[in-house]
Parts: structure tokens; sequence; C-alpha cells
């Protein structure tokens, strides 16, 4: 890591680092290395990665910014993202995460709910951005099962195709995105601004406050966040009651879980292999029973 290289390109945004302290490595996610460096005015937090992450960091960085503009719940203020020698970073604002008080995932509730109420007219969002390492298209729909379909499912089947998983998968799969208007009969939902990717890594707590990260925002419906929250955990009954309390789930909510969790087992199989695999196809089994 050519540290000169990057404290040069921070100070052309106006963060003076302090050589007298070297960057600290602390626990990231799998995709970008974190650190803690410090400022002239204080600590920083850094995501660095090749200079091919640009792009990532941008979006994410808007992403950021998108919800911030939003006012419901906090989000790590933007520094910069800059391009340097041998890579390129996002910095942002030093938050001191701390363990959630009694009433953090009331709050949460609540607060997600008062995003969900952030909309705008079409479904997706100004522009691409990633779901991990993968590219997540945002292209705008009037319709959000043509957006969800083929955006979302349609796109991560054909990326499981590219990465071998072809057979069962995809015949059923195909079956699925034929017949997914049936699991929306009734339902019309508002184009939320989402988080996209909010799992119980995604969010934390700031002197009892909630806080997310990592986002994948665009304009869907709300059920997605709420779906991914359900999926790997980290979510208490306080946070659901509170969130219905302030936005109750629409008719059939409970079916549609599963078709939205969908979208990101398959992009776990397209990021991490085959564990995923069997978990998909139980899955899109069980749909299209439903839509049978």
């Amino acid at each position: 890591m050519n540290w000169n290289s990057i404290n040069n390109a921070l100070l052309e945004c106006g963060i003076s680092i302090d050589p007298s302290h070297g960057p600290q490595a602390i626990g990231g996610g799998d995709i970008s290395a974190a650190w803690k460096s410090q400022s002239a005015d204080g600590p920083i937090f850094l995501k660095t990665g090749s200079a091919s992450a640009l792009a990532m960091f941008e979006a994410e960085a808007e992403g950021l910014r998108e919800l911030a503009g939003a006012k419901a719940i906090r989000v790590p203020r933007v520094l910069a993202v800059v391009r340097h020698d041998t890579g390129a970073l996002i910095a942002m604002e030093w938050l001191e995460l701390g363990s959630a008080v009694a009433d953090t995932q009331q709050i949460l509730g609540r607060q997600l709910a008062e995003l969900h109420r952030h909309t705008h007219e079409r479904f997706g969002w100004s522009r691409d951005n990633t779901i991990g390492l993968t590219p997540q298209r945002n292209d705008y729909a009037d319709r959000w099962q043509d957006f969800f379909r083929e955006q979302r499912l349609e796109y991560q089947l054909r990326l499981a195709s590219e990465n071998g998983f072809r057979g069962e998968l995809q015949t059923t799969g195909q079956a699925l995105l034929e017949n997914m208007d049936r699991l929306f009969e009734g339902h019309a939902p508002d184009a939320s601004l989402l988080h996209g990717d909010l799992w119980g890594g995604n969010w934390s707590s700031v002197n009892g406050q909630p806080v997310i990260f990592d986002p994948a925002v665009y304009f869907g419906d709300r059920e997605t966040d709420l779906a991914m929250t359900r999926l790997f955990g980290g979510f208490s009954a306080e946070f659901y009651r509170a969130y219905e309390s302030s936005w109750p789930f629409n008719e059939g909510y409970e079916q549609r879980i599963s078709l939205y969790q969908l979208y990101h087992v398959l992009n776990h199989l397209n990021l991490f292999g085959a564990g995923y695999l069997g978990r998909a196809q139980t899955m899109i089994s069980e749909l299209l029973r439903v839509a049978a």
C-alpha cells in the first residue's frame, strides 16, 4: 500500500493526514480493506481497493448521500472518493460504533419506515451500483414487476449460467420469471428509497442511535429491505413491531419475502459458489408452487 500516494491524493481533497500516526488496519468486509487514519481534524475511516474499485466507491458515496438526504437514519458522512497511483479509496467520517441499547432496534424500525416514505415516480436509480462485488443494474422502469424480473432475478440467473450453474436452476428459474406476476396480484408498491443490502452486518449503533452503511441504493418495493433483514438475522421482534406500527405491512407480504430473498441468495451463489445452489433451487421450487 503506497500511503504517500494516498496521503497526497487526500490532501488534494482538503484532507491532511497526520504523518505521526500510521494507518491502522481494522476489521472490514470481504470486499475492501478498511483502515482508521488520523487527519488534522481527527480520525477518519478509509476503504481501499484497486483502481477498478473507483466506480464502486463513487456509487457507494452517492448512495450514502441519497440516504443522508432523506434525513431518516444516520449514515456515515462521505469526505472524499479519490483515485491514487496504486488504486482507489473512499474516505468517511469515523464513527465510534457501540452496542445497541434497549430501544435501538425500535428506533431503527421507525426510522426505516420513514426512509421508505421517501419515494420516486419510477423504480430504479440514477446510476448502477454493486451488491457486494456484483454489478447491480438500476435502469428506471415504470412497473415494479418488470424491474425486479429483468434487473434483479433475470440478471442473477444469467450470471449463474455464466458461472456454470445451469440445468435445473435455469429451467425452474425461467419458469419462475414467466409466472412471477402471479405473486404480485393486487400488489402495487411505491418506489421507496431503499438501503438495498440491509443485513445485520450493515447497521450498528452510535450512542444508542442506529446508523446504516454499505448500501446498494435504489428505489423499489420497501418489502425488499424487510425481506433482507430476515435472511441472515440481526433484527429483533421489536424492530419489526416498530416498523409495522409506523407503516403496516401490505397484504401478501409474507409470500413475497422468499421471492425478494431469492435475489440475494442467487447473488451469494454467484459470489461464493455452490454452497448456495441447493437453497436457491429449493426457494424457486417453493415459489413456483405458490404461483401455480
